[in-house]
């Protein structure tokens, strides 16, 4: 059996933050060549905002199940750790660097998984493919939206996607994502004008409008939740005036506003909720809205539950569904076919000294390889 330690060090050493790639993915072409893979590469962008993503895939036969990840990540940040963060050093049977778990990890456990799977069933009736982009820690645009717009005019969209993930919160394998909250961002100003603080009467204090936009915006929930979703939640993330006088009524006041959306609710409809109670308030205040994604939510099926068996033969944990969490690239993948998220426990992720247990590591490997057999077999 392949193991996946060497693959994941060698892809740590690669430090391919967003949005240089520097090596990490001609490493994975490499490897799904030499298992008869068919590479496609799919660069998007030009200068700085140039992405390099590629998809690949072997057969082409139904049903088609298809591994998305991105080989890009965040930076090492400022604070000193504990071992270089590009150099996928391993001590005390654990890997350490960045992107081990998010998500380096997650690929070269799939990678291996699906070479174990093709030496002992290279005639499987199916088709295997992954999607790899270099943009999901980034603007999002250049990568999986339009490798999944290539897709789709080229006849490779799938039956079932996974995406690679850490959704694993204590131990490997207790936590499934089937789906995603929805992320709408606001940005609300109000003008007034500006005036001396003994003479209100002179002048139009904006914040007391604004004050009033959010009491109204958090005031009443959005909804109760649902069977697989918390309730929405509104959040306001900053206030500013940027007033630095106590004697000042300022003329302009903004705040910030984050919700987060279950699917009750489309980004659209809470854009046009948030115009309704803001200018019912302030009639000519200003409202900039950009909608992060959309909620989705893949109810179980024969995907699902190939994942949660795999899970179930291998790790021996109480697996649970899940919908909690940030975003990921599923929401864009979600548009075009059923799509679930499984990986490494993700306690480190984005962390100093982010780091695998190599044991994880080679059990992820080992779930991924059995949920293919429950796929395919």
């Amino acid at each position: 059996m392949n193991d996946p330690v060497t693959l994941l060090q060698d892809l740590i050493r690669c430090p391919s933050v967003t949005p240089y790639d520097l090596g990490a993915q001609d490493i994975l072409k490499s490897r799904l060549k030499k298992i008869d893979f068919e590479i496609f590469d799919l660069p998007y962008g030009e200068g700085d905002e140039k992405i390099l993503n590629f998809y690949a895939r072997y057969g082409s036969g139904s049903p088609h199940f298809c591994f998305a990840g991105h080989t890009d990540v965040v930076p090492a940040g400022n604070k000193e750790w504990q071992h270089n963060p590009f150099q996928g050093i391993m001590e005390d049977n654990i890997i350490y660097g960045r992107g081990a778990c998010d998500m380096k990890g997650g690929i070269a456990a799939f990678v291996v998984a699906v070479e174990n799977f093709l030496k002992e069933y290279k005639d499987f009736s199916g088709s295997l493919s992954f999607l790899i982009t270099g943009d999901e820690e980034g603007a999002g645009i250049n990568g999986t939206v339009k490798v999944l717009e290539w897709m789709k005019d080229n006849n490779h969209v799938p039956d079932f996607c996974l995406v690679g993930e850490p959704t694993s919160v204590q131990n490997l394998g207790d936590v499934i994502k089937i789906g995603r909250r929805g992320s709408l961002n606001a940005i609300i100003t109000v003008e007034g004008v500006q005036g001396h603080v003994a003479y209100p009467y002179l002048a139009d204090n904006p914040i007391h409008k604004l004050m009033k936009i959010l009491t109204s915006l958090v005031e009443t929930p959005l909804d109760q939740g649902s069977k697989w979703f918390q309730p929405s939640s509104v959040q306001i993330t900053s206030f500013d005036v940027n007033n630095k006088v106590m004697n000042l009524i300022p003329a302009t006041a903004s705040a910030r506003v984050n919700i987060r959306f279950n699917y009750l609710h489309t980004g659209n409809s809470l854009i046009g909720w948030i115009k309704t109670q803001s200018h019912r308030i302030a009639e000519n205040c200003k409202i900039d809205t950009m909608i992060s994604g959309e909620a989705f939510l893949t109810k179980p099926g024969d995907g699902v539950q190939a994942i949660n068996k795999a899970i179930e033969t291998i790790c021996k944990v109480k697996t649970r569904l899940d919908t909690g969490g940030g975003t990921s690239d599923a929401r864009f993948i979600a548009n075009y076919c059923p799509v679930a998220e499984f990986g490494l426990v993700g306690q480190t992720m984005h962390k100093v000294n982010e780091a695998v247990p190599v044991e994880d590591l080679r059990k992820l490997s080992s779930v991924y390889l059995q949920l293919l057999k429950n796929y395919f077999l």
